[in-house]
């Protein structure tokens, strides 16, 4: 066997590991992941997993990064088209909801799950949740202050507040999916966001249709023409995003501030 194939084998190996364990820690959590458990769940020996990662830590450390790669794919990736401000805000949202209602992880939202799992547990794990959910929180409100300058939302909204609000409303989505079967909370959550966001539902739609492109649009298009509840124009619609995705990082490798994490 060449040293070529013999790195992208344990590479391969790697990806598998930590696609099982993300799989297994969205379901049971963290604390449950084990060497073993992984081990068995991919007929490999355990010095096999234990030699990508060396310890349990640092096996939760790589799933927990592995998670926030898939949460940049469905949430983060899907918005970045959009303008600044009011519209991106508005895709974030809506990616955050689709992918709940999606069930991309099959234990709810990864970092819901993790964060309740950690939260009263100090230690690296629990800093690297904090750290990275905190990205996401800025983002929204750095997002909510360009809204709010540009005039899209009302002189003086505290992003603070609208960012734990909106939060909230993703809390309360993941419960009802998670805990009810409640198939009407993906409905229930897009109109409680378009009150937060001052719009009604439908204008929701159409900013949506501006921030994601032809397909899209089209298809919004259609369902609102066909109400009579709109018109849509097509200027100012972003560009397809051209832009790869900034790798979400371990706390240890970003400055992390709690000051608007939501």
């Amino acid at each position: 066997m060449s040293p070529r194939r013999s790195v992208a084998e344990a590479r391969q190996t790697r990806v598998e590991i930590l696609a099982c364990g993300v799989r297994l820690a969205s379901a049971e959590g963290l604390e449950g992941l084990t060497i073993g458990r992984l081990a068995a769940e991919l007929n490999l020996s355990k010095s096999g997993v234990l030699g990508h990662f060396g310890t349990k830590e640092e096996l939760q450390l790589a799933v927990i990064d592995a998670a926030a790669d898939i949460f940049a794919r469905e949430v983060a990736d899907p918005a970045r088209a959009a303008p600044p401000g009011l519209r991106k805000l508005t895709a974030m949202c809506e990616a955050w909801v689709s992918y709940l209602e999606r069930r991309v992880f099959p234990g709810g939202c990864f970092f819901t799950a993790a964060a309740s799992e950690f939260d009263d547990r100090p230690g690296r794990v629990r800093d690297t949740i904090a750290g990275l959910t905190s990205v996401w929180d800025r983002d929204l409100y750095r997002q909510i202050r360009t809204a709010t300058a540009d005039g899209d939302l009302p002189a003086g909204t505290d992003a603070e507040q609208l960012v734990f609000e909106v939060s909230g409303v993703m809390l309360g989505l993941n419960h009802a999916l998670q805990l009810h079967r409640d198939t009407t909370a993906p409905a229930k959550a897009r109109r409680a966001l378009g009150r937060l966001l001052g719009q009604p539902v439908a204008a929701v739609l159409v900013m949506l249709a501006l921030a994601s492109g032809p397909r899209f649009e089209s298809s919004i298009r259609h369902r609102l023409f066909r109400r009579g509840r709109v018109r849509l124009s097509t200027a100012g619609r972003g560009a397809a995003w051209r832009e790869r995705r900034p790798a979400l990082k371990r706390s240890g490798r970003l400055k992390c501030g709690a000051a608007h994490t939501g």
